[in-house]
């Protein structure tokens, strides 16, 4: 059984205003309405329009700017990564990439992907878990989860490697469309399971890359849990100081 559950009031005004930058009805470089203005038009309460504009500004469709307001930016560029997780996890073709496919099962939504799909507790999804390998040595634990209405008609619930990617054979099968990723990256001990996958001797933890994948209404269409032995793994970044 397939649930539904309508998304916070302010991610849908935030969903109407990123179509409205989209269509032109907000075009790049102008205002948008006033918070007074949203709050009439949309008849929704000043704190539910103030977290619909910050939404916006965090992912790179407004922002601020000092006397002027609240000004459209546009679609956000997308900066092309090729070692990115989430493009990983969503274009690794399992019949050709260096690993195992070990478990493809309907499980109880865990919580942590619960909340990014919009499901209940006890919702049911299928998950898709493929080891990644090296030289013969687990590296990378992929959990890719999917609502029962996505995967239902389709080859993910076969327990076989997929040929080409996910993302590739959903557009094409389920005439979806797979428009943007966010990564949340965070340690925590491994499931017992998920050690015994990556070999991993007790309280070792990992690194989580939960990859939530959307279309452009800001649907969830899979989320991935990408695992990653912490004693392993070294983040690194450098940035300009304005």
């Amino acid at each position: 059984m397939a649930y539904e559950v309508a998304a916070p009031k302010y991610v849908r005004l935030a969903q109407t205003i990123q179509r409205r930058i989209e269509d032109g009805t907000y075009p790049p470089g102008t205002r948008v309405p006033s918070e007074n203005q949203l709050v009439q038009s949309f008849g929704m309460s000043r704190p539910t329009v103030v977290r619909a504009l910050e939404l916006l500004k965090r992912d790179g469709w407004l922002e601020s700017r000092q006397g002027y307001g609240t000004m459209v930016r546009g679609r956000p560029e997308v900066v092309e990564q090729k070692d990115r997780r989430g493009r990983e996890a969503l274009e690794r073709d399992e019949s050709q990439a260096p690993g195992r496919l070990v478990q493809v099962e309907r499980v109880p939504v865990p919580a942590r992907v619960a909340s990014a799909l919009g499901l209940p507790k006890r919702a049911e999804v299928l998950m898709r878990r493929f080891l990644v390998e090296e030289g013969g040595e687990p590296v990378e634990l992929v959990s890719s989860y999917f609502p029962a209405g996505m995967a239902e008609g389709t080859d993910l619930e076969v327990p076989e490697p997929l040929n080409g990617g996910v993302r590739e054979y959903l557009e094409a099968r389920k005439k979806v469309r797979f428009d943007h990723v966010t990564e949340r990256v965070s340690a925590r001990l491994p499931e017992s399971d998920e050690a015994a996958h990556l070999a991993l001797p007790d309280g070792l933890p990992v690194l989580s890359v939960l990859v939530v994948a959307c279309d452009a209404s800001g649907r969830a269409l899979q989320v991935s849990d990408v695992l990653l032995p912490a004693d392993r793994q070294e983040l690194e970044d450098t940035y300009r100081l304005n």
